[in-house]
Formats: structure tokens, C-alpha cells, sequence
């Protein structure tokens, strides 16, 4: 496949699997009530650490790899059996957990355990098949997901229970799952399954699910938790708004995921970094344009796109936009530390993320919800600001000592 149509079905992957992410929560919004909606919510911010979490421990890792020899092919097989099997177990002891709790968010989250080997095997796949430079197959089992959730969910009736909505969600995903295995097993057919090397000490899975934790997860699960202890309806208002966004998420993976290949052709690093800094300026004003397009809908189309979660979450329209402009800005400066000395990342990404999570309880302290969306605001400012200073630190240093400092770096397994 040439290197633009394999380019393209990526992002094109990308982007079908974040609408189907956007679509469930707006179809979850639209048949449920404010308060089951936030139990929804809730659940499906469990399911999304714990996607992060399986994408980091074995999905980066594999497309690290180079070539499509029977190694390659052995470690695609190997990370997707271990997927499934390890989300079997996991979802098994939440489900059995949960049996034992009443109470709604409890029965979805036992909902959530039996379907966790089918949403993140299906997910696994997709990085398998990007592994085998094949992205139009992961492209086109997404689509075939999103036609089956989309189904399924348009058939359940208003006040639909925040379980049932979970397992109607997660079975839907399995006629992707069995095409891809499909697929897959015909690509890999004959090669070894070897699952020894995912638990190894050192396995590099294990550096990025950290760098997962301390940037993505802890402010979503401090959402979360500042729901259980404070206001339940905190969820459901924040995640409305953020789900609004869900372009722009694409956008930005986008960026991270294709953006050092392209800028890399460029030799002077002085215009490296000129460009990282303008494809930041562009990101961030992309933002503020689609902050403006969701201030100015009508109630009645927010209604459609949200239901009854629409007023709790257009109020947090200013502080959510602020808080994406601030994103591009900081996603790009990653962006350009990545290519300067990427083990300079993840001390940024501790501080800050705990920063945010400080600001964001303090917000909620101070002003309610609407001060907890400007305290996560103020977090993506100051991560901003801390990257693009290391940016400008690391282009002081001499060119040897970053040369070295790179070649240091540890290889793919």
C-alpha cells in the first residue's frame, strides 16, 4: 500500500472509531435520563481507562515494530490472544464483584466485565492489522462496528437501563471482533504464539502504560471519583461536554501518530520545531472555531445531540473550548519534545497531571461544576506552558549531546 493510502485509512480508522465513541455516548444521552446518564458515564469512563490501559500495555508496543516478517506476524497473533484472555479475567472478577453490590452503576459495571474481552479484543486488532501495514482492514471492521452499535442502540426505547445500554453496546462489537479474527488468522497463520515476552520485566509496554496513567487516566478517574464523593451528575456534565470535542480527540491522535514521520523529512531542526509550533497554533484555533460552532446551537439541537445532559454541558462550553485550545498547544509540544529527547515527557506529564487533578478539586471547591471544567483549564494551560519551555531548554543544548541523548533511548521489542 502506498505511504498516503495507508496514511489515510489510519486516520480515517481513527476517526470512525471516535465517532462510534461519540455516537454511544450521544445515543446513551438521548435514551436516558440525567441521572442514568451519569451512571452510564461513569461506566464508560471505567471502559476507557481500561482501553488506554490495553492500548499502551501491548498496542504501542506492536506497531513499534518494523517489517512484516514471521516475527512481526507471531507478535500480532501473540498480543491478540493476550488481549483476549486477559480482559476475559479481568472482566470476569469485575462481574463477579459486582454481583455481590447492589445498586444500578454496580449491574452495569458487571454488564461491562462480560463484554470486556469483546471491546478490547476487537480494539487490540486494529493495532495488529495497522502492525501489518494493512489499516484499510482495521478501517473497515470499525465501520462495521459503528453500523451494528448504531443499530442496536436505535431499537432501545427511552429510559433504558444503564445495563442494558452497556451490553447492548458491547455485544454489538462482535460481529467486528470475529471479522477481524478472522482476518487476522489468515495473515498469521503458522507463526508462534508466544506470550512470555508481554509478561517480562522491561517489556516496554510497561514505560508506556506509566506515561498512560499519569497523563490520560488520572484526570479521568479523578472525574470520577469527585463524582462519587461530591456531585454524581459532575460525571455526566463533564463527559456531555468533552464527548462535544471528540473531533478535535482525533485531531490531536492524529497528530501524535503521524506527526514525527512527516516532520522528520524535514533536516534543519530550527524548522522542525517552527513547524511543530505553527501546526499548534493551527490546532488551538481549530478549537476555539468548534467552541464557537457548539456556543452557538440552538437549545433544540443540543437537545438532539445530548437530551436532557444539554444545559448542564453547555455551560461548560467556554471552560471545556479554553481547556482544548490549551490541548493542541501542549499535544504539540510533546509533539516536538518527542523528536528533541522523548524521555524528557514523562516527568511533564506526572507533574501536570496532578497539577490538573489539584486544580480541578479546587475548582469544584470554589465554584461547583462550572469551577472544576476552568480548574481542568487552567491544568492544560500550565502543561502548555512547562512543554514548550523544555522546548525551548532543550534547543539550547549542543547537537551532540541531544544525538546522544537519543541514541540511549531503549529499542522495541
Amino acid at each position: 500500500m502506498r505511504a498516503r493510502t495507508a496514511i489515510f485509512c489510519s486516520v480515517a480508522d481513527q476517526g470512525v472509531a471516535a465517532l462510534t465513541n461519540i455516537l454511544v455516548l450521544v445515543a446513551a444521552a438521548r435514551l436516558s435520563t440525567v441521572a442514568d446518564f451519569a451512571r452510564f458515564s461513569a461506566v464508560y469512563l471505567v471502559f476507557t481507562v481500561l482501553l488506554g490501559v490495553s492500548g499502551a500495555y501491548t498496542g504501542q508496543p506492536l506497531v513499534l515494530r518494523r517489517g512484516a516478517g514471521e516475527d512481526t506476524r507471531g507478535a500480532c497473533r501473540s498480543a491478540a490472544v493476550f488481549t483476549v484472555g486477559a480482559s476475559a479475567a479481568l472482566g470476569g472478577l469485575l462481574a463477579a464483584v459486582c454481583l455481590l453490590v447492589p445498586g444500578d452503576t454496580a449491574r452495569a459495571l458487571m454488564m461491562l466485565g462480560l463484554v470486556l474481552p469483546v471491546v478490547l479484543g476487537q480494539d487490540a486488532l486494529r493495532y495488529a492489522f495497522s502492525t501489518l501495514r494493512r489499516p484499510h482492514l482495521a478501517l473497515g471492521a470499525d465501520v462495521l462496528r459503528l453500523a451494528c452499535v448504531l443499530g442496536a442502540l436505535s431499537v432501545q426505547e427511552y429510559g433504558a437501563t444503564p445495563a442494558r445500554l452497556i451490553l447492548v453496546w458491547g455485544l454489538s462489537a462482535l460481529p467486528a471482533l470475529l471479522l477481524s479474527a478472522v482476518l487476522l488468522h489468515r495473515a498469521t497463520a503458522g507463526t508462534p504464539l508466544l506470550l512470555g515476552p508481554l509478561l517480562r520485566r522491561g517489556h516496554l509496554g510497561q514505560r508506556f502504560v506509566i506515561e498512560f496513567g499519569v497523563g490520560n487516566a488520572t484526570s479521568q478517574l479523578s472525574v470520577l471519583g469527585l463524582g462519587a464523593v461530591a456531585n454524581p451528575l459532575l460525571v455526566g456534565a463533564l463527559r456531555g461536554a468533552t464527548t462535544l470535542f471528540g473531533p478535535l480527540n482525533v485531531l490531536f491522535t492524529s497528530a501524535t501518530s503521524f506527526g514525527p514521520p512527516l516532520l522528520s523529512r524535514i533536516g534543519d531542526e530550527r524548522r522542525r520545531t517552527r513547524t511543530t509550533a505553527g501546526l499548534a497554533a493551527v490546532l488551538a484555533a481549530t478549537a476555539a472555531l468548534w467552541a464557537t460552532g457548539l456556543a452557538l446551537l440552538p437549545e433544540a439541537a443540543g437537545r438532539e445531540l445530548l437530551g436532557d445532559t444539554w444545559p448542564a454541558a453547555a455551560s461548560l462550553l467556554p471552560a471545556t473550548g479554553s481547556q482544548y485550545a490549551a490541548m493542541a498547544v501542549g499535544t504539540c509540544g510533546l509533539l516536538a519534545l518527542r523528536m528533541l529527547d522523548p524521555r524528557t515527557t514523562l516527568s511533564i506529564q506526572v507533574v501536570f497531571s496532578l497539577t490538573a487533578v489539584a486544580f480541578m478539586a479546587g475548582g469544584y471547591a470554589l465554584g461547583g461544576v462550572p469551577g472544576a471544567a476552568w480548574g481542568l483549564c487552567l491544568g492544560s494551560v500550565c502543561k502548555a506552558a512547562a512543554t514548550w519551555t523544555r522546548v525551548a531548554l532543550l534547543r539550547r543544548r549542543a547537537p551532540v549531546e541531544r544525538t546522544v541523548s537519543a541514541g540511549a533511548l531503549p529499542s522495541a521489542p
